[in-house]
């Protein structure tokens, strides 16, 4: 018997048994990526965790849509104050090309890194740019309802006035009063009624690349405003679950309540889920801090903080080591301890496919597969769930050994629980062991090709380069030359 799902809701700070609103099925949206660079390690941990979610309540029987949107507009360079640049634009006008030239790259490099980490695909990835009337209309209701005003071609959240009535700042614990201590007022932002106020549609300035018409004037969503729409658009205006980084707690889900409320009259999310940070000593790893280390530079061990390269499977069952509500800090002895740890299950289960059956049992197998279930169901705790795992490798050895046995009943039972919970739950693939050193010889090989190209550049000899280029490219490596050096890829 699998114990009820009870999950931590940052909305109530407390766990609570998962209840969806319609028996059955479940209702999931997390935010996704905003697409303008390679995807990091950081990144990589919203993903693999819910992931783990989606694999969990589809395998305890509930019908999911998953939704997880894109990010290609709105997101300014200064996410507190709405300054700065789009990244998006700032890198389309950085490279000299379309912004959804840089949108169209970095969602394909994201579903590539995606893959190969074995994170199902959602049911519905909805992109922001393609639900610009829908932002709108949300912009009109939340006008009708006073809770926002039109200021020079923009249109602003009033916070004050939706405090009044509803309570801004419940989710993250903070009250409007140490808001507007800890806001600074900045220079071009006196077009605010009050500096905390943050945008729903925002005036685009001559020089801004991407701009949309609407009845205020030419110009773009805010932000926050995105997922307010499409998490209700494609869920209902309630639905169950909502999740995502912890840094997302405020101000983008603070605003998405706001914003639900102040249009419907009534908040959306039932539970809202957050996962806590990678950290590279003790600090966030984040692009804005420079700290980060890509995907691509994991899988191919070519980054100066990396000892070695570790294949997906490593860093998948690195982060799932740990509880997704607790840090996690970057070192080379841990991903080297997972991946061991990998290797060693992975092992067991190849063993696990070998054995024979005994007449009878001399071992109790319940034990284990209760323990790991009530884990998984406590909030996803799956580092103690994959303790519970090794366990039972200690017993799969030991019926190797002939120690212990298992009857074919029981050996059957074994084998179909460590493939659910293996494979189908915490989304391991077996096929990764040894991955982390065929990708570091792969990358070795490559680097050096590169060099060679690079010589046979600097001599002028641009057959040979073209033919360094175009081989690799046929045996599926993608190679780029870009102003900070040469990039490549596995296609």
């Amino acid at each position: 018997m699998i114990p009820d799902l009870v999950i931590y809701n940052t909305l109530t700070r407390t766990k609570e048994k998962f209840e969806p609103l319609v028996a059955g099925r479940a209702g999931l949206y997390v935010c996704g990526p905003t697409v303008y660079s390679d995807s990091h390690l950081g990144h990589a941990r919203p993903n693999i965790t819910f992931d783990l979610l989606y694999r969990y309540l589809t395998f305890l029987g509930y019908k999911v849509r998953y939704v997880r949107n894109i990010t290609d507009v709105g997101h300014m360079e200064d996410e507190v104050e709405e300054t700065g640049e789009d990244k998006i634009s700032k890198k389309a006008r950085l490279e000299q090309i379309e912004p959804m030239e840089v949108v169209q790259k970095y969602m394909n490099s994201f579903h590539y890194n995606m893959q190969q980490l074995n994170v199902l695909a959602p049911n519905i990835e909805p992109r922001a740019s393609g639900h610009i009337i829908e932002q709108q209309l949300m912009i009109d209701s939340i006008l009708k309802n006073g809770f926002a005003y039109e200021k020079n071609g923009s249109v602003y959240f009033d916070v004050e006035k939706y405090n009044q009535q509803y309570q801004y700042g419940k989710l993250s614990g903070r009250n409007l009063d140490d808001i507007k201590t800890n806001t600074r007022q900045l220079d071009g932002q006196s077009e605010k009624k009050n500096s905390f106020d943050f945008a729903l549609w925002k005036k685009a300035a001559p020089e801004h690349i991407m701009r949309w018409p609407s009845k205020w004037g030419e110009g773009f969503p805010g932000w926050h405003l995105e997922c307010s729409v499409m998490s209700t658009k494609y869920l209902g205006e309630q639905f169950d679950i909502h999740g995502g980084g912890m840094d997302l707690t405020f101000p983008h889900h603070e605003c998405e309540i706001a914003q639900s409320t102040a249009s419907l009259g009534h908040e959306s999310v039932r539970y809202w889920m957050h996962n806590n940070m990678i950290t590279i000593d003790g600090q966030k790893m984040a692009r804005s801090l420079g700290n980060f280390i890509t995907l691509r530079e994991l899988f191919t061990g070519s980054n100066k903080l990396l000892q070695q390269a570790y294949s997906p499977m490593t860093i998948r069952f690195f982060i799932l080591q740990a509880h997704y509500r607790s840090t996690v800090d970057f070192s080379n002895e841990a991903l080297q301890a997972s991946e061991k740890g990998l290797e060693r299950l992975m092992n067991a289960m190849k063993t696990l496919e070998e054995l024979a059956p005994a007449e009878q049992s001399t071992v109790d197998i319940s034990a284990i597969k209760e323990n790991c279930f009530t884990a998984l169901s406590d909030d996803l705790n799956s580092p103690v769930a994959i303790a519970h795992l090794f366990e039972g490798v200690k017993i799969i050895n030991s019926v190797k050994a002939g120690t212990e046995k298992l009857s074919a009943s029981d050996l059957a039972e074994m084998k179909s629980f460590y493939s659910n919970v293996v494979f189908d739950i915490l989304g391991l693939r077996a096929e990764n062991i040894g991955g982390s050193a065929q990708n570091e010889v792969l990358s070795g090989a490559v680097e050096l090709l590169i060099s060679l190209r690079k010589e046979a550049k600097a001599n002028k000899d641009w057959a040979t380069s073209d033919r360094i280029r175009n081989e690799l490219n046929t045996i599926g490596i993608e190679m780029k030359d870009t102003k900070d050096g040469v990039e490549w890829k596995l296609k």
